[in-house]
């Protein structure tokens, strides 16, 4: 027996009923012969971190658009931290952890430069509009490798694109916005968990706000430190999910009001505040001057996109803004729009 196929015989004997084992995969765009050692997910998630788009994550920003200091977060870190939270709850309930950690791992990988406040604009000025989780689907099945893509099995790609929930519910009512995975959906709920502490972490230690300027019914529902917070929500996830008999993945009613709290404090307080508003009118106007310019300038345009580029100009424009980090923005604004020194 090949070890792939041991590998799948264990998820056989340990994984819940309800989880996702790799060998029922609906499997990949373009069908590809079985690896020897590792099952569809593990080549999934390997494709995933030796991409391009993976490594450029650590250069992009998650909220403090240029911060001074080494320790605030970052895409990539926020992608890491999501794939933690998200095999710890797997793990509990007996799901697929290579499933999940491809899905976590993967799901940020179309988030443009600058945060939410690059999503913005792109959104704005493209004709087609603009979401990072679907931005992120076109990455891995057709921007990296030079338009082959990284051709996912389907259920990571399915929960790459229902990942998102912006300031809507953690779980919809709407069917076709959730992932068809528990995998999918235990990362869909790491996500938010994440984000909400450590955006309130880096808001701290950025002096934006205090743990004083909490809501108190959060710190004493959740806890008072970053750690106790986190631990709250996971077991909250994890008690409520076996009551189910894993029928679901969920939380709590008093849980997820608190998460709302908190998400409602850091819109109102960190993301939406004037500090940080002037900060993203700064990246909107970069992104847009660099927008403009490659649409006049579209065979200055990085990769090959030549029998595209007289057709969707747009399309690939915004392919090429998405995928900068916020230092390259910068530096090619700097050059296309700023006097240089001579000599």
């Amino acid at each position: 027996m090949i070890i792939r196929q041991q590998t799948e015989e264990i998820e056989r004997q340990t994984l819940h009923l309800n989880a996702c084992p790799s060998f029922k995969s609906r499997g990949r765009l373009r069908p590809e012969e079985d690896d020897d050692i590792r099952t569809c997910f593990q080549k999934d998630r390997d494709r995933i971190i030796h991409s391009k788009a993976f490594r450029r994550l650590k250069h992009k920003t998650q909220v403090f658009l240029a911060p001074k200091g080494d320790h605030y977060r970052t895409r990539l870190t926020h992608v890491l931290e999501v794939s933690q939270i998200a095999r710890t709850i797997a793990r509990a309930l007996r799901l697929n952890e290579d499933l999940v950690e491809a899905i976590a791992i993967g799901h940020d990988l179309g988030h443009t430069p600058f945060g939410h406040a690059g999503e913005a604009i792109l959104r704005e000025v493209s004709p087609g509009g603009f979401d990072h989780y679907k931005q992120s689907l076109r990455v891995v099945d057709f921007l990296e490798k030079d338009g082959q893509g990284l051709n996912l099995t389907y259920e990571v790609r399915d929960g790459i694109l229902k990942h998102s929930k912006g300031k809507g519910a953690i779980v919809s009512n709407n069917a076709d916005e959730m992932p068809i995975t528990l995998e999918g959906l235990a990362v869909r709920i790491s996500d938010i968990i994440a984000y909400i502490n450590h955006d309130l972490d880096d808001a701290i230690r950025a002096d934006v706000v205090s743990m004083a300027d909490l809501p108190r019914e959060v710190t004493v529902v959740v806890g008072d430190t970053h750690s106790k917070r986190i631990g709250t929500m996971v077991r909250d996830v994890i008690r409520e999910s076996i009551a189910t008999d894993l029928e679901d993945v969920r939380m709590s009613r008093e849980i997820s009001l608190i998460i709302y709290k908190i998400r409602d404090f850091l819109f109102e307080r960190v993301y939406e505040s004037r500090e940080m508003t002037r900060e993203f009118k700064k990246a909107k106007g970069v992104l847009k001057s660099l927008y403009e310019y490659y649409l006049e300038h579209i065979d200055e345009v990085s990769g090959d996109h030549s029998a595209e580029k007289e057709i969707n100009r747009h399309r690939i424009v915004c392919d090429f803004i998405a995928g900068m980090t916020d230092s390259f923005a910068l530096m090619t604004y700097k050059r296309l729009f700023l006097p240089q020194r001579w000599g």
